[in-house]
C-alpha cells in the first residue's frame, strides 16, 4: 500500500468525469487500498480516485469516529439509486480544497449501488454523515466539487485563495 499525492483545486483533473470500472480486479483493489491509506494519512473521511489523479469511478469512505474501529467502504461505480426528499445541511470540507469549509444541502438519506473490493454488487442505505460523504465523493466522479453548490462569489473566493496558496508554495500543485 502507498500514500498517493492528492490533487488540489483549482486543477482541471478535478473537473473531469471519471470512467466506469469494467471489473474490480487486483489493480482496482490495490488502488482502493492505496486510496484508503492516503485518506487515513491526510486525515479525511472520504476520497475519490480523481483526487489522486486517477479518472476511474472509485471511492473510499470511512466515517467511524475516533476511538471506534475503522469501517472502510470501498466502492467502484457507485450510483445513487434512491434519495430522500428530506434534506440535511452539513459543513463540508475536502482534501482537494484544504482548510476550506462551507455548509452544503444534500438529500438526508440515499441508497447506493456499487461493486465492492471483491467485484460483488452491493447496495447500502445511508443517512447522516455517511450519506453526505458518499454523495460528496460521487460528485467527484462527475467532476463536481462541494464549492459548486455555493454562490459564484463564494466559490470564486475559495478557489482564488487556493490558487494563491499554490503560487506561494503553501500547497502542492
Amino acid at each position: 500500500m502507498a500514500v498517493l499525492p492528492i490533487v488540489v483545486a483549482p486543477d482541471p483533473r478535478l473537473k473531469r468525469t471519471a470512467e466506469p470500472v469494467a471489473t474490480v480486479d487486483a489493480g482496482v483493489a490495490a488502488l482502493m487500498d492505496d486510496m484508503l491509506e492516503t485518506m487515513y494519512a491526510a486525515p479525511g473521511i472520504g476520497l475519490a480516485a480523481p483526487q489522486v489523479g486517477v479518472l476511474k469511478r472509485v471511492i473510499v469512505v470511512d466515517v467511524a469516529r475516533e476511538g471506534e474501529p475503522p469501517q472502510p467502504l470501498r466502492m467502484a461505480n457507485p450510483e445513487v439509486v434512491w434519495s430522500s426528499e428530506e434534506s440535511n445541511v452539513h459543513e463540508e470540507g475536502c482534501l482537494s480544497l484544504p482548510d476550506m469549509y462551507e455548509d452544503v444541502t444534500r438529500p438526508a438519506r440515499v441508497r447506493v449501488r456499487y461493486l465492492d473490493r471483491d467485484n460483488r454488487e452491493q447496495e447500502i442505505e445511508a443517512d447522516g454523515l455517511l450519506a453526505t460523504c458518499v454523495q460528496h465523493e460521487i460528485d467527484h466522479l462527475n467532476g463536481k466539487l462541494f464549492v459548486d453548490y455555493l454562490s459564484t462569489i463564494k466559490r470564486g473566493m475559495i478557489l482564488r485563495k487556493l490558487q494563491k496558496r499554490k503560487k506561494n508554495g503553501d500547497l502542492a500543485a
